[in-house]
């Protein structure tokens, strides 16, 4: 009697963890807001048990692909030849908007350029543009960082504010946005872009203009909420349709008026 009551209870342990326990992989911009959430999660449901790993957009997806993610975190929405791979191996995807990001481009806080028109960046980031005197700066080469190709911020990045233009050949790739950040801070001449998530003293965000240089606008937490910043960008989760009842109490959280404040603490802008 107590052997089957043993293996009762641990079959309903396992069953438990089962249950619970989930993979989130993908976008480094989601990141540290899917880490934080997925920590105040398990704190509240002590059986759930989540592991969030970065790597970039497309790695998530291709990790949802594989069926070795629950979710896949991504700063992009998902490309047409994605969605028929995922059709193709008989994977229905869900799509969630879990959040709103700005995107800062930022400089080495020695550098005196504060403001950048959207095509000046066009410029520095395809290589026609070299030298920071150029737009108004010190006589110094501009040295370029892109995060690298899976990743949905170089592709938002390439979309939104180079048009779809390629970006320049030798472009200094990061494979993470950390390392931007790192990267930045360290070389007097460096301009990159990151999540507003990710801007710290280290390194100076630049005012970008879209309308040819009229209006100026800082990225910041109040402007990409009254959307008078110019490059802001929804952030999703993608999951399989069978999974649902898996994933749906994490994502149904975030979702949450805790869980959306959680955004704001973390420094992204709240879906409602």
């Amino acid at each position: 009697m107590k052997k089957t009551i043993l293996l009762a209870a641990i079959a309903a342990c396992l069953f438990t963890t089962n249950v619970f326990a989930q993979k989130i992989k993908g976008s480094d911009t989601c990141l540290p807001l899917s880490q934080t959430e997925a920590e105040n999660y398990m704190n509240k449901n002590k059986a759930a048990k989540i592991t969030v790993t970065g790597g970039g957009s497309g790695v998530g997806i291709s990790a949802l692909m594989e069926g070795t993610t629950d979710i896949a975190m991504s700063s992009r929405k998902m490309k047409f030849d994605e969605k028929v791979k995922l059709q193709e191996a008989k994977k229905s995807p869900k799509e969630i908007v879990i959040a709103y990001d700005a995107l800062a481009v930022v400089v080495h806080p020695s550098n005196k350029v504060t403001n950048l028109t959207r095509e000046q960046l066009e410029g520095i980031f395809t290589g026609k543009i070299k030298n920071w005197k150029e737009v108004g700066g010190a006589d110094m080469k501009i040295v370029a960082y892109s995060r690298e190709t899976s990743s949905g911020t170089y592709e938002f990045f390439k979309e939104s504010v180079l048009k779809n233009k390629n970006y320049m050949n030798g472009i200094l790739s990061m494979p993470a946005t950390g390392a931007i950040i790192q990267s930045v801070s360290q070389t007097k001449g460096a301009i990159g872009y990151v999540g507003l998530a990710y801007v710290n003293k280290e390194v100076k965000p630049i005012h970008v203009s879209y309308d040819a240089g009229k209006n100026y606008v800082e990225p910041s937490f109040a402007n990409a909420k009254n959307k008078t910043y110019p490059v802001v960008r929804p952030l999703f989760y993608y999951y399989e349709a069978k999974n649902e009842g898996k994933v749906k109490p994490f994502i149904d959280y975030i979702l949450s008026a805790e869980g959306q404040e959680t955004v704001k603490k973390v420094g992204y802008i709240p879906v409602k």
